[in-house]
């Protein structure tokens, strides 16, 4: 998924890493579960202002708890923090955290609710600092408006994490309709939701008209699109009402059967859930279905609002099966060589992150690229693993048990192996041990002889890797003269031998054929250290980009897709001469995957136009156009190119 990130080099992931540290032990002195938030705001779409009042229950989980820490975002002023007798309390900003620490007049007794009551307004037009740098979770504008959990618009304590109820109520001008989850009523220009069950339903959105109603397969969803989008809205309310179904066939009972799509603006999240609310970005409501997305955030009913990590430690349960759930859509609609190609691909981001196991995920940024390659990739691609390991029987099987024995839950990794394990009816201690607590990835070696035998051929050989831990199924596909043979292999420690008989003679003999074990490669290391550079380079971090893309290119000279990268960033700094230099050596390459040769020329054109040569322009798009190669929009591109030249802007990664 395409974001704007925080640009974060590994210094800034030290740095950052102790700074949440020292967060981590202060919290740790205050704990406190939030149970309910009451509140009462209102939204001036004209001055683009919030002002709220929100009361918040919560219970001291140490003793003697003298403050606590509660995030809030930096645009909101705070006129008054009160307890329930209506004394004030103390409240310090972080600006840095985007934070208000309250210091209490007496300790609060363990194990007793009590209720802090904050009053505050303030601006929240979109351009505004977010708390997650670069990416717009609020923004109220003079016809529509949303406000999201991420924005900290009310005061989070557990971010993600602390499940809660609530009582929202929001005052709109005339003309306006507030959507949010729950049990929702008006009187007036006074909007209430009510959640009773303990989730994250703390976002609101603002608008205005009437919505799109679709109703397909007994499921209605109301859509809320504005301009261009609202001709899309019938489209995506089908493909809503389908992923529904699906995924309710893998893990059973939605949260919510009928949902609601909320348009967000520019620069918010591709997609974002809510309980019974899904917000898209206008770049991801596309004439086509972007299906990624829609499963994706769709998923999350299950994966996020019904089931939650206990903490961000365990987040790749909620990402990585919203990432996985794309995949199974995948498979539904194209079938399993799609699905194979795209678990392929994932394990490629995935292997980007080779230094933080998935069960410390709390030690990146928010949003970061290194957040979604661990969270998301990884956490999808163990998922597929662990579907390999059991067996689909056993595996779907032991999702919607993990569901149902969940609903409305903080959840463990340790919960989820439990739920796995007794579907399996055998531990899988070493499953998790391997890809859920360790960081590291095996890279097989075979050897192997052939020998005839009465009855045929026998392959006799040794898988070797250099994981003493390590242990997995691993198949073998064995070609002969006649059928292929597959046996599965147990690969324990750094050496397991294997026999396997065969009818007809071998020919070859391939570990792991289907790249169902995420595992390292010479060919693998190609792509991760492209891959690397391509997360690098979405921050503008184009140096480090460029040491990544170099790596590809001294393991194997003719990448054209890392010469193409490299033009990308020469091309992005004006750097014409170089850029043009980098696109000519990607026609001498490999030239995979074979979209280069459309965009290469596109490209190449580009730079001709720049330099006042349009004659060479046109043949560059001609060329392109030759191709007939259409991804990402190609011929459309060249089309507008041809009729007029390019001028120097901002140009569409591809």
């Amino acid at each position: 998924m395409k974001s704007v990130f925080r640009k974060f080099g590994w210094i800034a992931l030290c740095a950052g890493m102790a700074a949440m540290a020292a967060k981590a032990q202060d919290e740790k002195r205050s704990r406190i579960d939030v149970e309910n938030y009451v509140i009462d705001a209102q939204i001036n779409p004209d001055t683009q202002t919030l002002a709220a009042r929100v009361a918040v229950r919560f219970i001291p989980l140490d003793d003697q708890t003298t403050s606590a820490t509660f995030e809030l975002n930096n645009n909101l002023n705070i006129s008054k923090i009160a307890d329930e007798h209506g004394g004030s309390i103390n409240g310090q900003r972080n600006q840095q955290e985007n934070s208000v620490r309250l210091t209490f007049n007496s300790p609060l007794p363990k194990g007793q609710a009590t209720t802090v009551t904050f009053n505050y307004d303030g601006r929240l037009t979109g351009s505004e600092e977010s708390p997650i740098y670069g990416i717009k979770f609020a923004a109220i504008q003079n016809d529509y408006a949303f406000l999201l959990y991420p924005s900290r618009w009310f005061p989070v304590s557990g971010y993600t994490a602390d499940r809660f109820t609530s009582t929202i109520k929001v005052t709109v001008p005339a003309g306006f309709q507030v959507i949010g989850s729950g049990s929702g009523s008006n009187t007036g220009n006074v909007w209430t939701y009510e959640f009773t069950k303990p989730s994250f339903p703390g976002d609101i959105a603002v608008v205005k008209g009437q919505p799109v109603k679709n109703s397909s397969e007994s499921i209605t969803t109301t859509l809320w699109f504005r301009g261009n989008a609202a001709t899309q809205a019938n489209a995506y309310g089908a493909a809503t009402a389908q992923m529904v179904n699906y995924f309710t066939s893998i893990y059973g009972l939605a949260p919510y059967a009928n949902m609601t799509i909320v348009e967000t603006t520019d620069g918010a999240p591709n997609g974002y859930a809510a309980p019974g609310v899904l917000y898209l970005s206008p770049q991801s409501i596309a004439k086509d279905v972007n299906v990624n997305v829609l499963a994706n955030q769709i998923a999350r009913q299950w994966w996020e609002i019904a089931v939650s990590p206990v903490n961000r430690n365990h987040i790749w349960l909620e990402n990585g099966m919203a990432l996985y759930s794309e995949a199974l859509w995948t498979e539904h609609e194209k079938g399993a060589t799609a699905m194979e190609d795209r678990m392929k691909d994932t394990g490629i981001t995935a292997l980007t992150m080779d230094n933080v196991p998935l069960i410390q995920a709390a030690r990146l940024e928010d949003y970061s690229p290194e957040y979604w390659a661990l969270t998301a990739s990884k956490g999808a691609v163990v998922v597929e693993m662990l579907r390999n390991t059991m067996g689909d029987d056993k595996f779907f099987k032991a999702l919607k048990a993990f569901q149902q024995q969940s609903a409305w839950k903080s959840a463990t990794t340790e919960d989820f192996r439990k739920a796995c394990e007794a579907a399996m009816g055998e531990e899988l201690r070493y499953f998790f041990i391997q890809w859920v607590e360790s960081n590291s990835a095996p890279e097989f070696k075979l050897e192997y002889t052939i020998f005839r035998t009465t009855k045929g051929f026998r392959v006799q050989g040794r898988i070797s890797q250099d994981l003493d831990t390590f242990r997995m199924p691993v198949d073998l596909k064995i070609d002969t003269e006649g059928n292929p043979e597959t046996k599965r292999i147990e690969v324990m420690g750094t050496s397991s031998e294997f026999s396997v008989e065969t009818f007809g003679k071998p020919k070859k003999v391939t570990i792991d054929p289907g790249h169902k074990v995420l595992r390292m490669s010479p060919e693998v290391r190609v792509e991760v250290a492209i891959r690397r550079g391509e997360q690098l380079a979405a921050v503008s971090e184009y140096a480090e980009a460029l040491k990544e893309y170099q790596k590809a290119l001294d393991t194997q000279r003719n990448s054209s897709m890392a010469h193409f990268r490299v033009a990308q960033i020469f091309f992005a700094q004006h750097n014409y001469q170089s850029a043009a230099n980098e696109f000519r050596e990607v026609e001498n390459g490999d030239m995979q995957p074979k979209w280069l040769d459309v965009w290469t020329h596109i490209y190449l054109g580009n730079i001709f136009d720049i330099t006042g040569q349009r004659e060479r322009a046109v043949n560059e798009y001609t060329q392109a156009q030759r191709t007939r190669d259409n991804t990402q929009g190609a011929q459309e591109t060249v089309g507008k190119y041809l009729h007029e030249p390019y001028k120097e802007a901002s140009h569409e990664a591809v």
